[in-house]
C-alpha cells in the first residue's frame, strides 16, 4: 500500500532528510586516508543523536551499525569496521534517521584520492543517472519512467551494470514502503506517480557486470567481478510538473570540495 503524504508531513521529512544530508556532510569534512569506517559511524550515530535525530538503520532487521559504509567493491550495506581507508578508495556512506517519527534516508559515494579515470566517470555517470531519474518523478508518470531513465543514462549509454537485487523505495513513517522504485525497466510501467508520494530514488551501478552477491554476514553486497560500485540517492517528493528534492547535496558537495583529500572530478564534461 502506497502511503501519500500532505504538505505539512512532507515538510517533517524534508526536516528529517536534511538531518542525514548534514550528517553526510561531517562526513565529507573528516574523510582522509587512515580513518577507519567504525570511526565514521561513531561520528555519525553522535551527531544524528546531537540533532535531534535517531540512527533508523541501527538494529533495523538485526542491522547492529548506525550507517552503511560500502567500499570499492561493495555496492550496499557494508558493516563499518577498523580497516584503515586508503588512498584511492571510494565509499559509499549511507545513512537513515527518525526525525519527529519521520524517515530521511540518503547516501552519497566519495573518492579518497583519485581512484583512476574509470572510477571517476562511474561517479560522476552514477550522480547524473540520479537526477535523470529524479526528472522523471512528476504527478502522472509511472515508476517504470524513473527506472528507465537511470538505465537508459547507465546501462545504455555508458555499458555499466544495473544492480537488479536491490532498489528504491517508498518512505515515510516506516523506512521501506511501496512503491519499490527499480533502476532498470520500461517507460509507462509501475505504479502511477501521484502527488504525496516520497521516494528515495538510489541508483546502485557498477563499473563492470551487473551481478552481486551477499556476504555470509547477511547483508554485505559484493559486485561478483570486484568492479567498483557506486551509489547515490536522494529522498524526493512527487510534484506536479517538477519533482521536490528534499535532501540537500549541495552541503555535502561544498564540504567535499573544500577537503584536500577528497577527490572532486568535475574538470573534463562526459561525451554526449
Amino acid at each position: 500500500m502506497i502511503h501519500y503524504k500532505n504538505s505539512a508531513e512532507i515538510e517533517l521529512m524534508r526536516d528529517a532528510a536534511l538531518l542525514v544530508s548534514k550528517t553526510l556532510t561531517e562526513v565529507a569534512r573528516v574523510l582522509k586516508p587512515g580513518i577507519t569506517t567504525l570511526e565514521l559511524d561513531k561520528l555519525i550515530g553522535t551527531f544524528i543523536r546531537d540533532n535531534g535525530g535517531i540512527p533508523s538503520f541501527l538494529n533495523y532487521r538485526g542491522y547492529p551499525f548506525n550507517s552503511c559504509t560500502s567500499v570499492n567493491d561493495v555496492v550496499v550495506h557494508g558493516f563499518p569496521n577498523g580497516k584503515a581507508l586508503n588512498e584511492g578508495d571510494i565509499i559509499s556512506v549511507d545513512i537513515g534517521v527518525i526525525k519527529k517519527g519521520w524517515h530521511g534516508d540518503h547516501a552519497y559515494t566519495f573518492a579518497i584520492g583519485d581512484p583512476g579515470p574509470e572510477t571517476v566517470q562511474l561517479i560522476q555517470v552514477t550522480k547524473e543517472s540520479l537526477y535523470k531519474g529524479i526528472e522523471k518523478a512528476v504527478a502522472g508518470g509511472r515508476v517504470g519512467d524513473i527506472s528507465s531513465a537511470i538505465e537508459e543514462y547507465t546501462a545504455k549509454k555508458y555499458g555499466y551494470g544495473v544492480v537488479r537485487e536491490l532498489v528504491g523505495h517508498g518512505l515515510g513513517k516506516s523506512l521501506h514502503e511501496d512503491p519499490q522504485v527499480p533502476n532498470y525497466g520500461r517507460r509507462g510501467t509501475g505504479a502511477k506517480l501521484k502527488e504525496g508520494m516520497v521516494l528515495a530514488i538510489e541508483p546502485m551501478i557498477n563499473l563492470g557486470k551487473r551481478d552481486v552477491y551477499t556476504e555470509s554476514d547477511g547483508w554485505t553486497v559484493r559486485t561478483t567481478d570486484h568492479q567498483p560500485s557506486v551509489h547515490f540517492e536522494h529522498d524526493v517528493a512527487v510534484r506536479k510538473g517538477k519533482a521536490d528534492i528534499l535532501s540537500d547535496y549541495s552541503i555535502i558537495e561544498a564540504a567535499e570540495a573544500a577537503n584536500p583529500h577528497l577527490f572532486v572530478g568535475r574538470a573534463a564534461a562526459l561525451p554526449s
